[in-house]
């Protein structure tokens, strides 16, 4: 048994036409929820909660509970748009799903004295994905007391799912979740907390962060703050209560602001969620990976993660010792200095031009525009792509083994890249090309890639690390 939902294509259409915002009603006892058993990410964490959107947007629709064996379902393309992710890639899809799957947490309450409510709870209680007329679907179910929460909760935080795919840190979504439920306290401030609560709370990694609050604080808290502050209806005030110099306790004023006030003109680039696969395939984390888009941006942040996947297929160099500064490197190589002001003596040393009188127009008409530069080397490994794609499934298991092989060597076969093998998505990320690269050269000879242009065919990224 299933209930097909429909989302909207983008959620920040909101208030378009007349309608309502995309608006969870998540329930007090859900609204803190702390990591039991393994590192919950960002993306997982929005996903989960457009999860729980369109669950009890469904529920609210029926007469009745549905039975134990009901499945909610959506397009997965619109799961991730509503997210603010940009990504319809089914094994990426999958990690985060599976994550929420496996992952158990202890969900609590804000209020005083409400503590922990529930125990030992998966995420979700079944998933699965299918392919439908040439659409990825998301299939899912939750635990019964999760499905009955959802359906009557008696007290409740409004999370708008627009505000929160503008929220780039971890810390800054569970913190907009927990004052979010308080904007319209008459009292203005949040439960008063252990600062020991407040690591719990706002870290993603079981058993809290456990780091010294000032260093907490300013790592992660201050971030969060400013960030819900900008892009928010919320301003909200860190307050801290001490004993002598210790910070004891900890709380949050909370005033609700206009959305018009709030909300930037500008929005936020979505995240690619393969992006964040194909950077963990490489041994980067998402967390690190957050750091260099939000430095250097998205565009740039996805073209060096390709050419650092070429540089570590390419058999002919050493390993790269470590993924993420070489990643860091490359992207720092590459922004361009910063023009610096001549001052007032070199500008008035400098001889004043005059310019000539500008030509008469001429009548011939403007020349069509060039067409875009093609990249040969692109050209022959999407080539190369499409020849191994076309080979049977045994042949091209012999390539996957052989590139297997060679990654193992080197000591870059990592878990990840297991797991695609064996889920049989193997023509992307790092081991894509390394099998690329492995039937190109067996097939064409090692030189397969040149002679294409006058250009070096790898340039910089053929040099070792």
């Amino acid at each position: 048994m299933s209930s097909t939902v429909s989302l909207p294509s983008n959620p920040s259409a909101k208030g378009q036409g007349g309608a309502d915002p995309l608006e969870l009603r998540k329930p007090h006892e859900m609204v803190v929820m702390v990591p039991r058993s393994a590192r919950v990410t960002l993306t997982a964490r929005r996903i989960y909660t457009v999860l729980l959107q369109v669950s009890q947007a469904r529920l609210g629709s029926m007469e009745t509970m549905p039975l134990a064996d009901f499945l909610f379902e959506a397009p997965l393309a619109t799961i991730l748009r509503t997210t603010g992710s940009d990504a319809s890639d089914r094994t990426a899809a999958k990690r985060y799903l599976g994550e929420m799957r496996s992952l158990e947490v202890d969900w609590e309450s804000t209020a005083p004295g409400d503590g922990v409510k529930w125990r030992g709870f998966s995420m979700l209680s079944e998933v699965a994905l299918e392919v439908r007329r040439g659409e990825t679907w998301v299939s899912w179910s939750f635990p019964p007391s999760i499905m009955s929460a959802l359906r009557e909760p008696s007290r409740w935080a409004r999370i708008d799912l627009d505000v929160l795919a503008r929220l780039g840190t971890y810390a800054s979504v569970a913190l907009y979740e927990i004052c979010a439920r308080y904007r319209d306290n008459p009292g203005g401030v949040t439960s008063r907390k252990p600062v020991g609560w407040w690591t719990d709370a706002l870290s993603n990694m079981p058993g809290g962060d456990r780091r010294e609050w000032r260093k907490f604080k300013n790592e992660r808290i201050k971030e969060a703050v400013d960030e819900i502050n900008q892009e928010t209806d919320l301003e909200i005030e860190l307050i801290e209560h001490r004993q002598g110099r210790t910070v004891h306790e900890v709380q949050f004023a909370v005033r609700r602001r206009s959305k018009v006030a709030a909300v930037r003109t500008g929005t936020q680039s979505p995240v690619d969620a393969n992006l964040v696969l194909r950077a963990e395939t490489l041994g980067i984390r998402e967390i690190k990976l957050d750091g260099l888009i939000k430095e250097f941006g998205d565009a740039l942040v996805r073209e060096k993660v390709e050419a650092l996947e070429k540089r570590a297929a390419n058999s002919s160099l050493r390993v790269i010792d470590n993924a993420y500064s070489y990643l860091r490197s490359l992207l720092r190589n590459d922004v361009a200095p910063v023009a610096v002001a001549p001052t007032v003596g070199e500008v008035l040393a400098t001889p004043i031009a005059v310019a000539a009188p500008p030509p008469s127009p001429s009548p011939s008409p403007s020349p069509s525009p060039s067409p875009p530069p093609v990249d040969p080397v692109g050209e022959r490994i999407r080539a190369m792509k499409r020849e191994i794609e076309g080979l049977s499934a045994a042949q091209r298991q012999v390539w996957v083994e052989r590139a297997l092989q060679q990654l193992a060597s080197k000591g870059l076969l990592s878990g990840v890249i297991s797991r695609r093998a064996t889920q049989g998505d193997v023509m992307h990320g790092l081991l894509g090309s390394v099998i690329v690269q492995t039937y190109a050269s067996a097939t064409y000879g090692p030189r397969w890639n040149e002679g294409a242009s006058d250009e070096p065919t790898q340039g910089l990224l053929l040099q070792p690390a």
